[in-house]
């Protein structure tokens, strides 16, 4: 129901709100999103466009979010890249349409409620959720790779549904 643009707009918060220490470059957001670099890095310019991202280039640099999570929502995310377009006048152009139709006042209808759902729900509530799949991570990937704890292991901490988590480099987390 959204475009590919704001699914990848919304991987790519999620994974910034999840993640603690700093910006997070391209590359390590496209890995851990899956989402294409050459097309991220248009996200990542129009999120940063509409308020939503701090962009740092070069070393040390990369991208975070410039609110915190819990002021972020699914609806500011997806309006930044793809807007969800109500239908305020007859698409067809009909001069005896001079209010919606039945169908597509059922459609602006379906419009509104998506908004209202998405305008709903945080970035914070989705990486707080208590529900035990954690947002875009493996667990069975993660569950095979060494921690940050133990030797030899690389990762960074973050704050994950409520309890402490690891996201492994390859974009595996664990709880």
């Amino acid at each position: 129901m959204i475009p590919k643009t704001a699914e990848y707009a919304l991987r790519a918060t999620v994974c910034l709100a999840g993640a603690a220490g700093g910006p997070a470059s391209a590359d390590v957001l496209a890995e851990r999103t899956k989402v294409p670099r050459s097309y991220l890095n248009r996200v990542l310019r129009d999120l940063a466009a509409a308020g939503l991202l701090h962009s740092k280039p070069g070393p040390g640099g990369g991208h975070e979010l410039a609110r915190p999570a819990d002021e972020v929502t699914i609806l500011d995310v997806v309006n930044a890249v793809a807007p969800i377009e109500r239908i305020e006048r007859c698409p067809l152009g009909l001069p005896s349409h001079t209010s919606l139709c039945p169908l597509h006042r059922e459609l602006d209808r379906a419009y509104a409620s998506v908004q209202e759902a998405f305008r709903r729900v945080t970035l914070r509530d989705l990486i707080e959720s208590t529900d035990p799949i954690i947002p875009l991570c493996d667990l069975s990937i993660a569950a095979s790779q060494p921690s940050a704890r133990e030797p030899g292991g690389e990762g960074e901490e973050a704050h994950l549904g409520g309890e402490a988590g690891v996201c492994e480099g390859g974009g595996g987390c664990r709880r």
